[in-house]
């Protein structure tokens, strides 16, 4: 795996980048043909989110500037990319959808001409608060909106109490979407630990998997890669997560380290902590040799055992 690292300097986007200093790592730096559709460069954005929604924006939209430039054809921002996370902050920072932060990223994407999975936002609704994540198209068309099916309700004593349902809702619908390249399934940080919905996504053709995500220190250093990894050998697909990235002093201390994964459960690319973007070229003709070679979607046992979805 040939990596290579690029200090960034300067103004792109509109955003000057040099005060940041942000380090870019790139996995396989060789070009995608365009007309290649076996092929296609995935970029995950690990941001360092603020309290300043405005500043999240200009950050946000600056990198999947730079993403697109490098040749990302999808590109993915992290959980909560609009708004510091906890039940505190969701109330203060929920927008309805359409609403100034989706809408920049509409413009952003068809600017670009890319697909961005815009990470998560608190969104409002008819009273109730999901965790969301809008998926936009090229030409900046709304394609799809998941909300989060599994509310991260845990307690594990002496380490994390975290109860999202105290203001959150749960969504309650699968959601993928097309590209010229793949069918790409959605689930947002907690969604990943319920192995039955990747199956069910696997089931109805998709080859990538995303969830945008903010494990913590210590369900992070546990579990993040093992879940990646799982979901990615469980059902032969690409897995990619998009962490924030790391701030010590913040009230939730996200795990950072945003990975893809290859359906030989392979770690392609892992961020560090910082802020960055990685990049992966998403080979799919690699995941139809893997299929072929260990063909366990042939090799099932309907007879015994099924994984049935219960809403279309």
């Amino acid at each position: 795996m040939d990596l290579r690292a690029v200090v960034l300097g300067g103004v792109e986007g509109g955003v000057d980048l040099t005060p940041l200093r942000n380090v870019f790592k790139l996995h396989d730096l060789s070009p995608t043909h365009p007309k290649n559709k076996q092929a296609f460069r995935l970029a995950l954005i690990q941001l360092q989110v603020s309290s300043v929604k405005s500043d999240n924006l200009t950050r946000a939209c600056g990198l999947i500037w730079e993403a697109a430039k490098q040749g990302a054809k999808i590109v993915s921002l992290p959980e909560c990319f609009n708004s510091p996370y906890g039940t505190k902050y969701f109330p203060e920072y929920a927008e309805k959808i359409p609403g100034d932060s989706t809408q920049k990223l509409s413009e952003v994407a068809k600017e670009c001409s890319i697909y961005v999975i815009g990470g998560s936002i608190p969104e409002e609704d008819a009273g109730k608060l999901y965790n969301t994540c809008a998926v936009f198209g090229p030409d900046g068309t709304l394609l799809v909106k998941h909300r989060k099916l599994h509310l991260f309700d845990i307690d594990v004593p002496g380490k994390i109490t975290f109860q999202e349902s105290e203001t959150l809702s749960p969504g309650d619908s699968f959601s993928t979407f097309d590209t010229p390249y793949c069918r790409v399934g959605l689930g947002i940080c907690y969604d990943i630990r319920f192995a039955e919905l990747a199956q069910i996504y696997a089931q109805r053709g998709c080859q990538l998997l995303v969830y945008p995500a903010a494990f913590n220190l210590t369900t992070g250093p546990a579990h993040w890669e093992l879940l990646q990894r799982g979901r990615a050998v469980d059902n032969q697909v690409y897995v990619a997560t998009a962490s924030p990235a790391r701030d010590d002093k913040a009230s939730y201390v996200a795990w950072g380290h945003s990975t893809v994964v290859s359906p030989w459960g392979e770690v392609l690319v892992k961020a560090g902590t910082e802020e960055m973007i990685v990049y992966s070229d998403i080979d799919l003709k690699k995941l139809a040799e893997i299929r072929q070679q260990i063909p366990i979607f042939s090799q099932k046992r309907s007879d015994l055992y099924a994984v049935e979805a219960k809403k279309p």
